[in-house]
């Protein structure tokens, strides 16, 4: 089985699509924020929360920072 398939380096797999994943980033965001509108008490989950969502947005602002700088 493994004798037919074809083997690939890195450079000659299809990039992934910036687009679609900045935006699979940001509605994950969003849906994260969402989370602190609702019926819970208490704050300590809404740090949590609150981090990830800005990880992920600072990791889309870290990657168009880095292709726009020519380093990615």
């Amino acid at each position: 089985m493994s004798a037919e398939e074809q083997i690939l380096s890195p450079d000659q797999r299809k990039p992934t699509s910036r687009k679609g994943l900045y935006s699979a980033l940001l509605i994950g965001a969003a849906v994260l924020l969402s989370f602190l509108f609702g019926n819970h008490l208490g704050y300590v989950e809404d740090v949590f929360i609150g981090t990830t969502a800005a990880v992920l947005i600072g990791i889309v602002v870290f990657d168009a920072w880095l292709r726009r700088t020519g380093l990615r």
